[in-house]
């Protein structure tokens, strides 16, 4: 229940029980949005086709908790259609920054109009004192109508002291302001369960849920002819990740056979859709979702047209209309949406004389342009009408090389490769939560502009035998081993530092079977052993592994490259600026030593160098020794942890670096720690090998 997901749809599934089915237009999604203070609270959108939801009132609650609520906070909306022509909506009553994860209480909520509410409170202990009056929480209760004895069951979890949490149910009275009886238990399994989400489909009730078991992955289905009984639990999991999941919903879209599954992968901070016609099998569809907001638990269900329009009448806003485009030219992480203008970011080589933004409209909204338009003398102007409302947006379209990845990723490292004479870019594969990332990616180029991902190289949890987190910061390097190459690919995982070896750069990378490194150098107390950097010494032929979060450290490889030589460990920290991300690199005659500064989750993230005579130091610190910060005015912000690369093409070198995602991460907080985007541009130094700072650019090296 705690960090949980959609539940959509309910009344759709009981189409054959309901002779008088209203003809629905669209979606309605209740949520919440976190567990800050003001963050459980009812929130709306809507949706036409159950892919693509718009947040209403700007995203902002539709009813005040404080009001209906004796914590101050509501949380996991669930609404269902009633027989009767009334709404019936269900929350959690809970405040998370006072009262943590316990709580005693559920709010009853009952509408016609869905606009409208009235409210009741139940605590349980105070209600049945005798059996329940020591329960400690109760969590995420879901309403569904039961044919059989035309009743409205109510079903939650529930956790008394020295026991698990189990599912429970109850019949609500008449006027759905409590309950007839006291709850029964629903659910006979061994272990706990929460997040109850029950599924009629041809006469079997499908009772999805989240096994609390200890060490249990995710979300288990029983099964029963019965709806208040008999559930048969089986054996396998439904979702389709190996990451921590809970908060399943279900949903059948309008019209079709389809089944939705949803959950949320709360580790990672992201959902995961997968589409079901036997709610058996499902397949991973989240490419197709789009909102423009960050929900938690909710529910959706259908609506009809005259619904959705006197909730739009409501609380709809023009200036919420559009969310984004459907064109796949579009880096559409970077879209900016503002008062009155619309900025297109798309990929190099899209032709702006013929363009169709293919913009995403909310439901019931008319545009003045429709289908391929000239941009190529800047931006033109749209106007949206929604009943009488109007309003007009400048669209402008732009050719931009930053980010030079489609996605969320960082810690960038590059290699040009003489067997493929290609570049591989490989980073850490980012927007998890806390960095929870567990594989690695690979990206393949002919000229630092157009990058073909190449597909995963490296999963912790499947090719890695010691380690199966915190998947980091990798490097690589390309060294001739007789008349071929060897491909070494140096990783952070769980905080210790990994190799594995290759044939080719994009892999598959076998991993070497142990850590390389999983200590701290002699007389360094604290920080972490992530970051590696490898560099050969073209005047030796040696090779050195750096890493180190902290301080810095190098040792020598042994000529297998997949060992060090302890005895040479060193610890060469530049100076107090020095963080992590150390990047070195050899240029007429002398050894470049960089490194980031800051922390990652802060704007001001940024790069500094060095130069020394040796690969082992000492490091020589110029008096103006930055590479590049954030430029707020461009929204640029987290420029940091960056690699290099030598262009003999056109004797250039370039530094490839990532940044907050722009738009939207410096408003995320922390968060935009995790939502990092790979930028690459010029690298240039003075007559005296003094680098020169670098301005990051939106541009990038785009045409």
């Amino acid at each position: 229940m705690r960090l949980l997901v959609l539940w959509l749809g309910v009344v759709a599934v009981f189409t054959a029980c309901s002779k008088d089915e209203p003809k629905y237009a669209g979606y309605l999604f209740a949520y919440f949005t976190g567990n800050g203070p003001g963050q459980e609270q009812v929130h709306y959108a809507i949706s036409k086709d159950g892919y693509n939801y718009f947040a209403l009132n700007h995203n902002q609650p539709i009813i005040d908790s404080k009001e209906i609520s004796n914590s101050g906070g509501v949380r996991d909306p669930h609404i269902l259609r009633g027989e009767d022509g009334w709404f019936y909506m269900v929350l959690t009553d809970l405040y998370v920054p006072k009262m943590g994860w316990e709580n005693t209480a559920m709010v009853l909520l009952k509408s016609k109009d869905l606009i409208n509410w009235t409210h009741t409170v139940i605590d349980i202990p105070q209600t049945y004192p005798d059996t329940f009056g020591d329960v400690r929480r109760v969590w995420a209760p879901q309403t569904i109508y039961d044919h059989q004895s035309d009743q409205y069951m109510v079903y939650w979890s529930m956790l008394q002291p020295g026991g698990r949490d189990i599912i429970y149910y109850a019949y609500a009275n008449d006027d759905f302001t409590g309950f007839k009886n006291e709850p029964k238990q629903l659910l006979f399994k061994e272990g706990a369960c929460i997040d109850g989400d029950i599924v009629f489909k041809d006469g079997k009730y499908h009772f999805f849920f989240k096994n609390e078991d200890e060490g249990a992955k995710g979300i288990l289905k029983a099964v029963s002819d019965s709806i208040n009984g008999g559930y048969k639990v089986g054996p396998e999991y439904v979702d389709q990740t190996d990451d921590a999941v809970e908060g399943s919903g279900t949903f059948k879209l309008i019209g079709t056979d389809d089944y939705i599954l949803m959950y949320d992968m709360y580790t990672t901070g992201k959902y995961q859709f997968c589409i079901s016609k036997d709610l058996e099998n499902f397949k991973v569809i989240d490419e197709d979702i789009n909102m423009n907001f960050h929900p938690r638990h909710g529910s959706v269900i259908p609506i009809t047209e005259e619904e959705m329009n006197k909730l739009m009448e409501k609380w709809a806003y023009m200036d919420d209309v559009v969310m984004g485009s459907g064109n796949p030219a579009v880096r559409k992480l970077n879209i900016q949406i503002s008062e009155d203008t619309i900025y297109l970011p798309v990929e190099a080589g899209t032709d702006l004389k013929s363009f169709d933004p293919q913009l995403n409209l909310m439901p019931g909204v008319k545009s003045s342009k429709e289908g391929k338009q000239d941009f190529s003398a800047g931006a033109l102007t749209y106007d949206f009408t929604l009943g009488e409302k109007t309003k007009s947006f400048k669209v402008q379209v732009s050719v931009d090389g930053n980010p030079v990845l489609s996605g969320y990723y960082a810690d960038p490292e590059i290699i040009y490769s003489e067997k493929e004479q290609k570049y591989y870019l490989y980073p850490t594969s980012d927007g998890f939560h806390g960095w929870s990332g567990k594989y690695f990616e690979v990206f393949e180029s002919p000229d630092l502009v157009n990058w073909i991902n190449k597909g995963t190289i490296l999963d912790l949890r499947k090719e890695v035998s010691w380690a199966d987190r915190n998947a980091w910061a990798p490097c690589a390097i390309e060294k001739k081993v007789g008349d071929d190459y060897k491909y070494y690919y140096y990783f952070t995982a769980a905080q210790k530092v990994g190799v594995a070896v290759a044939d080719h750069p994009a892999g598959p990378f076998k991993d070497s079977g142990a850590p390389l490194v999983d200590f701290k150098p002699e007389g360094v107390n604290g920080g972490q052993e992530i970051d590696p950097d490898v560099f050969t010494d073209p005047n030796t032929g040696k090779s050195y592994l750096y890493w180190g979060n902290g301080y810095m450290a190098v040792a020598e490889l042994n000529d297998d490259m997949v060992s060090i030589k302890k005895e040479t460990i060193k610890v060469i920290t530049p100076d107090q600026t020095f963080r992590e991300g150390t990047e070195v690199f050899f240029r007429n005659g002398k050894y470049y030593f960089m490194w980031s500064e800051d922390d990652t989750r802060s704007p001001n993230y940024k790069v500094r160098y060095a130069t020394a005579d040796s690969p082992l130091g000492p490091l020589t610190i110029p008096e103006n020794n930055l590479v590049i910060e954030k430029i707020p005015e461009q929204g640029i912000y987290g420029t940091g942890h960056n690699s290099v690369v030598y262009s003999k093409e056109n004797d250039q070198w370039y530094i490839v670096y990532h940044r907050f995602n722009r738009p939207n991460g410096i408003k995320m907080g922390g968060d935009a720690g995790f939502h990092r985007e790979v930028c690459i541009d010029l690298l240039n130094f003075d007559e005296e090998g003094n680098v020169l700072q670098v301005q990051p650019t939106i541009k990038g090296l785009a045409k």
